[in-house]
């Protein structure tokens, strides 16, 4: 954790006569230096010229503290016995700083934080006096290092690089000391256990399907891809989603990776990182708190902050101080991470916006991050809380190839097996659209190793293949016994299906342990091969099936969502529940369970479901009747065999939807499929430009290479967004062809041509250049002045801001006169920016 506020607020003030007398300017007059300095030739306590003796220190430390004890109040003024412990912790930290072996410019590299901790501090402090003493002596470090740059020519003209980090550290304490108030001792100690327990617990990943040789365990930091979310149509990393918004609502698929993201968002929070949190200004200093609302609510009842943690299962919930929680949120200082809308009922929905609602008002300043099914709820559902809406776009190729590759590695396979895996998704449109989706694409890895590059081709395969390698191949093959309990595959996936089909109908993404007993007790006697007790069946299902988990005490899930819709679904079509699948067609969590239904069902009892979704009648219109079609038209994915007219009356219902009249539309349909929806997107001629761009929008987000015929229509479009849309859309396809097809043939007018990476600068390159280039994620300059023609570059969009390291390079693109950012950047960068270079600004989902 960062030092404590109420430090940083005071200590500048304290810290400023300090730093005045302790050093001293080099040269009479001149004050300037132009070569590296020891640090002890700075202090005026030390060699021949001191002005200071040794024993003066003590005095200037006394002295801060008493100025730091006023400032901060005779409430919150440590006692006396603690300033005298601080100020002779202070005087020493001081001594060691001219014993250092280092010169001014080696500490400026350093920073404060680092030089800091080569001064050291006393281990023999107690909790209250080192609560006090680290932001002071972080502090005098930052003046001193501060000092150094103003004072020595050569690190003002050798460290621009520093001098930026200095410039940063000190916004950095700004934004802490106006985000972070006066906290006891007591709250600051338990930050920091709840800081290091939030990025224990949310640090790794379950890998599903691996055998019990390998850990099921994957680290986050080895795994997270950032993925991009989408605003109107501009694109955005993901975990800058709450970068210039307090409050978001974030969509995506089952297993589209957004609790990844959120687990992410809270160890990055929680860690400080401080090379992070540059990039992530919005997240210094703040407090995460996950909540997976399946998990938090109660009896549909959400909690209130100070039951925060219980809810969520915290091992810390005990040890939290008494209206600490009240206290992060009034001083607007939470990162509340709310995960699941779509995974509580629909009557419990409204009483948990309400909870939002009340909870924004009651505390203002924190930042929300609200996630869901894309169709879960209305696109205005938090609109008047003023909550902004993305849409968690699917992995594109690079995201693809990166996540097999990582996949690999984590469980030590041979890197050929990955490069098989690619080799496969790449030329096959079904495994393609399968694995653009994290949940799939890590299934299908798993698959892919266990069975020897055999793999299937539907959703519906893959779940009963992976079903099959978790419940039966995993235990007989690596001759795993339980000689209490043997179930086979067929009798843990009926077991299964029972809680799966209590919950669908009783609307729950969660189960009490004694309701999962129960339901076991009721269904055991129909399986007399089975002679185990209902507990020991369930223990057995939980800790070998490897579907089940234990998340808090006596609750009950299943390790995803995706599982139990397919369970359900198979258990309702066994039970010939079609009416309660269509009574509840138009309830969003069923929209999975209907798919997967329609792949279970026979020929006639899919046309009675798709007949069913188009006839039925509704009880509000005309969102659901659109929403029915939609979903009616998903599900012809999932049926091989279906009656030609039921398959005719779909797509007909369907063709009404073309071309789509609005941005969610178009996105929305993308998940119907591929190749029947591509057939029925028109234009370019007769469309106007929204209309256009919409059609485009809907194409672009079908990663298949069937969507190039239609893309290439629109390739000489006039439209920017039209064009825009084209030229972002690149990396979801194979770059070579796309280039060749696509971005050749844009007119370059006021487009940023988009290059994710080296390989789509190369392609840019061989086609000539292009005046105006967009980096959407990190840039290094050494790619740019060996892939980028400089004569062509006029304006160059780095959306990750500025690489590390001197700007030199950019004398390399003498014609640039515009470079865009995501933030300004700090003076002492814009100094060293070569003259008449134009810095314009553009915030995540915006266009400069």
């Amino acid at each position: 954790m960062e030092p404590t506020t109420l430090g940083m607020r005071v200590a500048a003030g304290a810290v400023t006569p300090l730093v005045r007398k302790l050093l001293v300017r080099r040269g009479p007059g001149a004050g300037l230096v132009d070569k590296p300095v020891r640090v002890g030739g700075w202090l005026s306590f030390r060699g021949e010229k001191r002005t200071l003796e040794p024993g003066d220190l003590a005095r200037l430390a006394e002295e801060v503290v008493a100025r730091y004890a006023k400032a901060a109040g005779p409430h919150d003024a440590p006692p006396a016995e603690v300033r005298r412990e601080v100020a002779d912790a202070l005087a020493r930290a001081l001594g060691r700083l001219g014993e250092l072996d280092m010169d001014d410019v080696q500490a400026v590299r350093l920073g404060p934080g680092a030089l800091a901790t080569r001064v050291g501090r006393p281990e023999d402090l107690s909790a209250e006096a080192d609560a006090l003493f680290a932001p002071l002596l972080h502090t005098v470090c930052l003046h001193v290092l501060n000092f150094f740059t103003q004072n020595s020519t050569f690190v003002a003209r050798t460290a621009v690089e520093q001098s930026a980090q200095l410039e940063r550290i000190a916004s950095t304490l700004e934004l802490l000391a106006e985000r972070v108030p006066d906290r006891t001792a007591g709250d600051a100690r338990f930050e920091e256990e709840y800081a290091a327990h939030v990025a224990r617990r949310h640090s790794e990943l379950t890998i599903y399907g691996l055998d019990l040789h390998h850990t099921r365990e994957w680290p986050l930091d080895t795994a997270y891809i950032s993925l991009e979310a989408e605003a109107g149509g501009a694109p955005l990393p993901a975990e800058r989603a709450l970068h210039g918004t307090d409050r978001v609502l974030l969509r995506g698929a089952a297993g589209s990776g957004k609790t990844t993201l959120l687990q992410w968002l809270a160890v990055t929070t929680a860690r400080q990182d401080g090379e992070r949190l540059a990039r992530l200004p919005h997240l210094v200093g703040r407090v995460p708190f996950v909540l997976p609302l399946r998990r938090v609510l109660r009896d549909g009842q959400p909690p209130t902050p100070d039951r925060f943690l219980h809810a969520a299962g915290s091992g810390l919930a005990g040890e939290q101080p008494d209206g600490w929680a009240i206290r992060v949120l009034r001083a607007g200082r939470g990162l509340l991470l709310v995960d699941g809308i779509d995974e509580i009922p629909e009557t419990e929905r409204g009483a948990t916006r309400r909870w939002l609602r009340e909870l924004m008002a009651d505390f203002p300043g924190n930042l929300w991050l609200v996630t869901s099914r894309p169709s879960a709820v209305e696109s205005d559902w938090l609109a008047r809380e003023g909550f902004a809406e993305l849409a968690l776009s699917p992995m594109g190729r690079a995201d693809v190839a990166a996540f097999v590759q990582r996949w690999h590695e984590a469980v030590e396979a041979p890197p050929e097996l990955a490069d098989a895996l690619l080799g496969l998704v790449r030329t096959t449109s079904d495994l393609a659209r399968l694995a653009s989706n994290p949940l799939m694409c890590g299934l299908l890895c798993a698959l892919h190793r266990e069975r020897h590059g055999f793999l299937p081709h539907s959703r519906k395969d893959l779940y009963e293949a992976a079903l099959s390698m978790l419940l039966e191949r995993r235990d007989v093959e690596r001759a795993i016994r339980d000689d209490a309990l043997r179930l086979s595959k067929d009798s843990s996936v009926v077991l299964l299906q029972k809680l799966a089909h209590w919950m669908l109908r009783n609307g729950r993404a969660e189960m009490d342990r004694a309701d999962v007993v129960a339901q076991l007790e009721r269904t055991l006697p129909q399986m007399a091969h089975i002679t185990a007790a209902p507990e020991q069946v369930y223990r057995h299902l939980r800790d070998r099936s490897g579907l089940l988990r234990e998340p808090a005490a006596d609750r009950v899930d299943f390790v995803h969502r995706t599982f139990q819709d397919y369970l359900a679904a198979k258990a309702a079509v066994e039970e010939g529940d079609f009416p309660l699948l269509l009574d509840n067609a138009d309830k969003t969590q069923w929209e999975d369970v209907l798919r997967m239904a329609v792949a279970h069902a026979r020929p006639a009892e899919r046309a009675r479901l798709l007949r069913g979704l188009l006839s039925g009648r509704l009880r509000t219109a005309p969102e659901v009747s659109l929403y029915r079609v939609m979903v009616a038209a998903t599900c012809l994915q999932e049926a091989t065999e279906l009656d030609p007219t039921v398959r005719q009356k779909v797509e007909r219902h369907l063709r009404g939807l073309v071309p789509p009249s609005n941005r969610s539309i178009a996105t929305g349909m993308a998940h119907i499929g591929g190749r029947l929806l591509l057939g029925l997107l028109p234009g370019p001629e007769g469309l106007d430009d929204e209309t256009a761009l919409n059609v485009v929008v809907t194409a672009s987000s079908i990663h298949e290479d069937a969507a190039l015929p239609v893309l290439a229509r629109y390739r000489h479009h006039p439209s920017l967004g039209v064009r825009r849309q084209l030229a972002w859309a690149w990396h979801r396809y194979a770059t070579e062809q796309y280039a060749e097809e696509i971005i050749r043939h844009l007119a370059e007018e006021d487009l940023y041509f988009t290059a994710p990476s080296a390989e789509h600068l190369r392609a840019l390159r061989d086609l000539g250049g292009r005046s105006r280039i967009h980096i959407p994620g990190g840039c290094e300059p050494d790619e740019l002045a060996a892939l980028v023609p400089p004569e062509r570059l006029t304006h160059l969009w780095l959306a990750g801001g500025l690489p590390s390291g001197p700007l030199t390079w950019l004398e390399g693109f003498p014609r640039v006169r515009t470079l865009v950012l995501p933030e300004r950047p700090p003076e002492a960068v814009q100094r060293a920016l070569p003259s008449g270079l134009k810095v314009k600004v553009a915030y995540d989902g915006t266009t400069p």
